[in-house]
């Protein structure tokens, strides 16, 4: 029945992203914020079809933590869905992706519009510079930055690599650093067509206020986010 209920829904999520594909296009001639709508209307209605053909549900803890103008994010990333799933509850948010994705019909050109921040993971030096000049902008225009301090999807329970970026962002905008935990992996996992029924959480933790050393800093975000994201699995 799993396995029947995910082939219904990745039918159904293909077609539901092609029609909004299609009617967002038009958005690239309109004003970036326009496209930012536009692109929460599409997760919005990938969160509203998950429950109905596949039995998971969604749910946002600490949103108090979330201010409503400029934030930084550190986001636990597990699974694809991650990228949708908070993008509902952000009113300007700009993600940090690799350069690559940039290249996906729509989905790229939606992405360039919509003002996300595209690194080359192999400019190191260069990379750095492009992701703290363009993540203070986002800042300075209030926008929510969400970035994914390991670079990439890392197994439910397993830890990466904490790479420096987020550290530099977090010294250069000078704002608190808000933990974001998953257990996303658990029901959406990173590879295959199953999705397993149950309740996918995010959870935004206390802030870390600005102000620690890096080295501190780094130990805090990651000690924080990896014991809350451990403890939503085993919920």
């Amino acid at each position: 029945m799993t396995a029947i209920r995910s082939l219904l829904f990745i039918s159904i999520f293909y077609l539901w992203s092609l029609a909004m594909s299609l009617a967002l296009t038009p958005l690239l001639l309109a004003p970036r914020r326009w496209m930012i709508g536009g692109m929460r209307l599409w997760a919005r209605g990938v969160l509203a079809m998950m429950y109905p053909l596949c039995g998971i549900r969604v749910e946002f803890r600490g949103l108090e933590h979330l201010p409503p103008g400029a934030a930084l994010i550190a986001a636990k990333h597990q699974c694809m869905f991650d990228t949708m799933g908070p993008f509902v509850v952000f009113a300007d948010s700009c993600y940090v992706m690799k350069k690559e994705l940039l290249t996906i019909p729509f989905y790229g050109w939606f992405c360039v519009k919509a003002g996300m921040i595209a690194l080359d993971r192999d400019g190191q030096a260069k990379a750095l510079r492009k992701l703290i000049t363009e993540g203070k902008a986002a800042l300075g225009a209030r926008r929510q930055v969400v970035i994914y301090p390991e670079g990439t999807r890392v197994a439910p329970g397993q830890t990466g690599n904490y790479h420096p970026g987020i550290a530099a962002l977090y010294r250069a905008g000078g704002l608190p650093c808000i933990p974001l935990a998953t257990n996303s992996g658990r029901h959406w996992p990173a590879h295959g067509f199953l999705r397993h029924p149950g309740t996918i959480i995010y959870q935004f933790l206390e802030p870390i206020p600005p102000g620690l050393q890096r080295a501190e800093f780094m130990r805090v975000l990651e000690e924080r986010l990896e014991a809350a994201s451990r403890a939503l699995l085993n919920e």
